[in-house]
């Protein structure tokens, strides 16, 4: 296999205009060995078969297309045949992230061709090709331009996987919230039923229970006096039955008849008797 290169140059350096300064952008002919670290390495794809695999994904990249690379997560990167590519060598501490942020960007391949990774990969390009260029003033100047985008597209990256994983999070929760709903149904007439029990029986936390309804705009207690007050009041109307208040509080549980009478009259602004009249008279067969 050919090894990936940049250049018929085996190195090139751009170096700020302070002496003694560390180097900002290093442009080396392939990643060096693990050993190197506080840095941040990007490959630009040139030519030849080169994918990244993430996840249990694989993704070709396409020439100009970018991906930040680990010295020691080198397997991330699979190099076909007489592939070719460009590295860059960017001190950790220039791009204002954390090394754990770092390490959530490397082996994401960013499409040259499209948005700010085309901005980047065309500005890196230049840089790249004006080999007088990169050890003038300007071109300090423009390799600190350089760490700057690199910085913006690190955070761009992070922001799309973070909006990603709310977008995964935010789909379990809703699937999670409707099976907890389910299991409520089938157990309103159990007066043991609780946030506690209902966690414990789908395995999860009771602060993560409460927050599920917290972000569906309720709580659990309330979803199940709800819940439970409309199957009394189903219950208190129908018309061929007549059932005793307090049998009907109790079959749903409710701890007493004066709990119940107060939730209904506040959920339905009359009591459960006026309601079981008003309901059955209003199905009653009129006088011929």
């Amino acid at each position: 296999m050919t090894q990936p290169v940049m250049s018929p140059v085996p190195e090139a350096t751009t170096r700020p205009a302070a002496a003694g300064a560390e180097w900002l952008v290093r442009m080396l002919s392939d990643m060096p060995g693990e050993q190197e670290g506080k840095f941040l390495y990007l490959g630009m794809h040139v030519r030849g078969p080169v994918s990244s695999v993430r996840a249990g994904a694989r993704t070709f990249l396409e020439p100009n297309d970018l991906v930040f690379c680990d010295p020691a997560r080198r397997h991330l990167l699979r190099f076909g045949d007489d592939c070719q590519m460009l590295f860059f060598r960017i001190p950790q501490c220039y791009l204002g992230v954390s090394e754990a942020e770092l390490h959530q960007v490397v082996g994401v391949p960013v499409r040259g061709g499209e948005g700010l990774g085309a901005l980047v990969s065309g500005f890196l390009s230049a840089l790249a090709a004006e080999a007088e260029l990169r050890r003038t003033t300007v071109g300090d100047r423009l390799s600190r331009t350089a760490v700057h985008l690199l910085s913006v597209l690190v955070v761009e990256l992070l922001e799309t996987d973070t909006a990603a994983g709310a977008a995964r999070g935010a789909r379990g929760g809703q699937e999670t919230l409707a099976r907890i709903r389910a299991f409520i149904e089938e157990h309103l007439m159990d007066p043991d039923l609780s946030p506690e029990s209902i966690a414990r029986a789908h395995h999860i936390s009771v602060r993560y229970l409460h927050k599920l309804f917290q972000n569906d705009g309720t709580t659990v207690s309330q979803w199940v006096r709800r819940r439970r007050l409309e199957s009394c009041r189903i219950e208190l109307g129908r018309s061929h039955r007549r059932f005793t208040m307090a049998a009907v509080a109790h079959r749903w549980g409710f701890s007493s008849p004066s709990h119940f009478s107060r939730a209904f009259r506040g959920a339905y602004g009359m009591s459960p008797s006026e309601w079981q009249s008003l309901a059955t008279s209003a199905f009653a067969p009129k006088a011929a």
